[in-house]
């Protein structure tokens, strides 16, 4: 059998595409962080990760030209050989202090922190517990581990303390967590968790991409439920509030140290480039200069989560800025992202297995540089679509 039949076969994008529906890879012409462009079509931003609105910041981009002038545009080698920067290891730095750590390792993408980190650290004879929400990064991540993988009910503790209790006490046991779950944009109950990990001698892994910047004052999750003392490892992402692109992983220094060494994703791969390097860590100085950005992003997401639940949209158990409005229907998910895209919203239409079947939904999430305009114009074409497709 032909390996390529498989792609022969699949359809359902050429179907998609010439339906008019198909949801993904939108070229955009223009992006300017709450608007964008799309063949001249100018639309609201609801889609983006963007959080603090730091893209288009002027420090940050004049960060990221004043690194390309003084370093060029890549370091050509991997952290481990030739690519290691002053720039990187300021960055690490002062990523350690703003989350509270000893150490921090950098990487060049988001999704290679999750599989350097876990795979590294779970070896034969581990287990690693999995939240089933937990993104695919880390789902990934434990499966380039050697180890045993085991999965517990989105945040329902009684299953994972029974999870916990089946692995014998000699066995090692990491658990790892989004902090802010990325579709739903619920919270992991990590007070909860703590007794648990100490309990069964775990240890506690905090994924927090989507809660950097945003929860805790903009140093996350674990910072907004006042756990960082008893989080082992705490990781996220520079492509949503920091603005660029890559990640971190923050711990004990130790631990970093022997990430440093046995991550594959490190080891085998070029370091971030001078840019992004630079315009993270000129994120993370505006974070410090401008401390009411995570409140003003809050406050936007708490205006959308009451409008919405006043127009009739279900929203799920969404207390950040991502706020999903559950349809729970393929067809009418990508029906009611066409007819809002056409009106001037860009969402993001999310279905199965991103998530579990009959949780179809509208991803929708929101920066702190949304204006009042902006959001009312939002709740408005919601209500106007809602209603013209009968799912209000």
């Amino acid at each position: 059998m032909d390996i390529f039949q498989k792609c022969n076969d699949f359809l359902d994008v050429k179907n998609a595409k010439a339906t008019g529906i198909y949801p993904y890879f939108i070229p955009l012409t223009e992006n300017e962080g709450t608007e964008a462009v799309f063949k001249g079509h100018r639309l609201i931003m609801c889609g983006s990760n963007n959080y603090l609105g730091l893209t288009t910041h002027p420090k940050v981009k004049e960060a990221a030209i004043e690194a390309i002038k003084r370093f060029g545009t890549s370091c050509t080698g991997s952290r481990f050989l030739n690519g290691t920067l002053e720039l990187h290891e300021q960055l690490e730095h002062e990523l350690a202090e703003w989350v509270g750590k000893e150490a921090t390792l950098i990487f060049s993408t988001g999704m290679q922190v999750n599989l350097g980190t876990i795979s590294a650290l779970v070896g034969r004879g581990d287990v690693v517990i999995l939240d089933k929400d937990d993104h695919a990064s880390i789902v990934d991540g434990a499966r380039l581990g050697y180890g045993k993988i085991e999965r517990y009910v989105h945040n329902d503790m009684d299953h994972l303390e029974r999870t916990l209790q089946s692995i014998p006490e000699n066995i090692g046991k990491l658990v790892v967590v989004d902090g802010l779950f990325s579709m739903e944009g619920d919270l992991a109950p990590l007070p909860q968790m703590i007794p648990l990990m100490k309990k069964y001698g775990a240890r506690l892994m905090v994924d927090d991409a989507h809660g950097m910047g945003v929860m805790g004052g903009g140093r996350g999750t674990v910072a907004h439920f006042g756990v960082t003392n008893d989080v082992d490892l705490i990781m996220s992402t520079f492509s949503k509030s920091f603005a660029s692109l890559g990640g971190f992983i923050a711990g004990d220094t130790d631990v970093i140290s022997y990430i440093k060494h046995f991550a594959r994703s490190v080891i085998f791969s070029a370091s971030i480039p001078p840019a992004n390097t630079a315009a993270a860590l000129a994120a993370l100085h505006v974070m410090h200069e401008e401390p009411d950005r995570p409140a003003r992003v809050l406050a936007n997401a708490d205006k959308m989560r009451k409008g919405y639940k006043s127009l009739g949209f279900d929203i799920g158990n969404s207390v950040t800025p991502v706020v999903p409005i559950i349809i729970g229907d393929n067809d009418m998910t990508f029906l009611m992202w066409k007819t809002l895209f056409d009106e001037g919203i860009f969402v993001n239409p999310v279905i199965s297995p991103a998530v579990a079947p009959g949780r179809q939904l509208l991803r929708t999430s929101y920066m702190a540089t949304h204006t009042d305009a902006q959001l009312d114009k939002v709740l408005d074409t919601f209500a106007k679509v809602g209603k013209k497709l009968g799912v209000i």
